[in-house]
């Protein structure tokens, strides 16, 4: 059989399979008598008879004993031979009875002698679908030309191989390139050169085989190189002995569509975070101010019983692992502080492998055995002028970010070298010494496009409710704040390095324990007023003054304090808490003010309130404190 013959059979058996395979339609043959010759399923479905049953009938049995009455039937024939075509609406009849409405189309079969060889005849139900979508094509032609004529989608045939073969006008407006480029090409040709060599063009072709249809959105290729995201349906075609014959392939371009909804949903998830955040802001102050609250107290009553106590050394012992864990626990309202932005930034010279070592504990807590830590610090590097609690928050966020990143376990990297950022450079750093302090883990990594969005504000891939969106923009605000800068190096599948670059400590800087031992220290004796809602810090602080022995008048709320100096009570110095119910330590204090102008007044507070007036002059006593602070700001305000 010659080429050509081949192609004839191919595509007579497409034409047949199509046929067949029609549903929605009644598509048989009539001899010139107007007898039935063939019959398709569609014709089976809506008029209701077997094709043994129909075949040999006449086809005026499908019309109403009125239409044939009337002569219907012969001259719908007579029409198609006299204008080569007869088109025409009406009722018709099933093989139950029933009428339907229907649109029929004849067509007579004439041979290159011109003699009549029968009719097609094709028969719509229209009695649910008079408004259906489409009309029924009569032939290859026709659906070639609507295909051609869709320009809003990419509509064209591949091989079983993937080659182009055909091409319409949506597909030339939406990817560029005219008939003659693209026909015989290679339909990879439009995906990036990442799913190229990830083999995206290859596993489409191959799911569409398997299942029969492939789907997704991704990114593709125009001719002159831009990127637009489509969206991709491929349907395998088969015969009826199931080999495959090709691919249908229809892509639409959902670029600006895309935009557009990403924009909104932008917006949208900036608006719930920016609510959650605050919300999650003011509950964390709170709960920082009432813990800081109970730290006072334990810390306080540690003091005074380490001080009174003999020399027991397994006491000595205990009250020093309960000191340590109060300690832990002002580490952690610190921390807390620091989320709900109530904290001042507080830079001192910093040993970065003394504080790494210092919270090796908690990084492995909140890093799961799974995943493996290792830190690797020169002997002779130079301490750093940080916030010790921020620079400890800062490598949590970007350990949990890195545990996130390996669900099946890995390896996180902590590691610190010396850098000089000299005047001619071209970094954007200030000239000068640094210390890289670098947190490289092992995981899934980030794309270029993840990448450049991980520090802005409310980015996150970890889902609405896993992840505030902030971690890495705090992050980046404390390294800009301290003169510093934040670097993400990442690559797919790579795992990611987090540079911290941060200032290295001029001479002289010394480090700040939080703490500091308590020492003698000599004080005259004062008559003071301490002034909190709590009872517990109350009693602890009234303590604390008595051991320095300093006498001490309580009072458990403002108006009680102001009635105490009605009854004429000697007071030397005011302590009053800040937040209290009905009246606020800064209401206090201006009240005060008002009947002894030249009385030293102390704020007592859990966070950094904003005060305004002469309150925000006064000196402030933050919590938790020891008898040593409280032997300072009692010296600062008795000057």
């Amino acid at each position: 059989m010659s080429e050509k013959n081949k192609t004839v059979a191919i595509e007579e058996m497409r034409f047949r399979l199509l046929i067949d395979a029609v549903v929605d339609y009644a598509i048989y043959m009539i001899d010139p008598d107007g007898i039935i010759t063939s019959w398709n399923s569609g014709a089976k479905r809506f008029k209701g008879y077997e094709e043994a049953e129909i075949l040999g009938e006449h086809f005026s049995r499908f019309y109403t004993a009125e239409d044939r009455a009337a002569g219907l039937p012969q001259r719908a024939l007579d029409t198609a031979i006299r204008e080569g075509r007869f088109e025409g609406e009406g009722w018709r009849v099933r093989k139950d009875g029933t009428n339907f409405w229907s649109h029929v189309v004849i067509d007579p079969i004439i041979d290159p002698s011109g003699k009549l060889l029968g009719f097609a005849k094709i028969t719509r139900d229209l009695t649910d679908r008079k408004m259906a979508e489409e009309t029924l094509k009569q032939s290859e032609q026709q659906f070639r030309l609507l295909v051609q004529g869709v320009t809003d989608y990419a509509i064209y045939m591949l091989s079983p191989e993937g080659r182009v073969s055909n091409w319409n006008q949506g597909a030339q407006r939406i990817k560029g390139y005219l008939p003659e480029e693209i026909i015989g090409q290679h339909f990879s040709i439009f995906y990036t050169p990442e799913d190229r060599e990830l083999g995206e063009p290859q596993r489409a072709l191959e799911i569409a085989t398997r299942e029969g249809r492939f789907e997704n959105k991704s990114w593709r290729m125009r001719k002159d190189g831009t990127r637009f995201l489509a969206h991709v349906v491929v349907d395998a075609i088969r015969g009826d002995t199931g080999t495959l014959l090709g691919f249908a392939k229809i892509t639409r371009d959902i670029t600006e569509a895309h935009q557009a909804q990403q924009a909104l949903e932008k917006t949208r998830e900036a608006l719930f975070q920016a609510q959650k955040m605050q919300a999650i802001g003011q509950l964390s102050g709170g709960i920082a101010h009432d813990f800081n609250n109970l730290l006072t107290v334990i810390l306080g009553n540690l003091e005074i019983v380490q001080k009174r106590m003999g020399d027991d050394a397994k006491i000595s012992r205990l009250l020093e692992n309960a000191t340590q864990g109060a300690l832990r626990g002002v580490s952690l309202t610190q921390r807390m502080l620091a989320f709900a932005r109530r904290q001042e930034l507080k830079t001192e010279s910093v040993d970065i492998a003394q504080l790494v070592q210092g919270i090796t504990g908690l990084l492995r807590s909140s890093l799961g055995p799974g995943i493996r830590i290792d830190t690797l610090f020169p002997a002779d590097l130079e301490p750093v002028l940080a916030d010790t609690n921020q620079l400890e928050l800062a490598l949590l966020n970007l350990a949990t970010n890195a545990r996130d990143a390996m669900p099946d376990g890995g390896a996180v990297s902590i590691s610190a070298e010396p850098q000089v950022v000299l005047e001619l450079g071209h970094s954007d750093l200030p000239a000068g010494r640094y210390v890289c302090l670098s947190v490289i883990d092992t995981g899934e990594g980030m794309d270029e496009h993840t990448l450049a969005s991980a520090r802005d504000p409310f980015f996150t891939t970890k889902g609405l409710g896993k992840g505030t969106g902030l971690g890495l923009s705090m992050v980046h605000g404390f390294m800009e704040q301290l003169g510093g800068r934040f670097v993400l190096k990442s690559e797919k599948a790579q795992g990611t390095t987090a540079e911290l670059w941060i200032p290295v400590a001029v001479e002289g800087t010394t480090s700040k324990p939080l703490h500091p031992p308590a020492e003698p220290v000599t004080v005259p004796r004062l008559s003071v007023l301490v002034v909190d809602d709590d009872s517990l810090v109350l009693t602890s602080t009234s303590l604390l003054l008595e051991d320095l022995g300093h006498r001490v008048v309580s009072a458990t709320s403002g108006a009680q304090a102001l009635a105490l100096f009605d009854q004429g009570e000697v007071i030397d110095l005011m302590i009053t808490d800040m937040a209290m119910p009905q009246m606020s330590g800064a209401q206090l204090a201006h009240a005060v003010r008002v009947l002894k102008p030249d009385l030293p007044i102390i704020l007592a507070t859990g966070y950094a309130e904003r005060l305004e007036g002469f309150a925000a002059q006064l000196p402030r006593l933050p919590k938790p404190f020891t008898q040593m602070n409280l032997v300072a700001i009692i010296a600062q305000s008795m000057k």
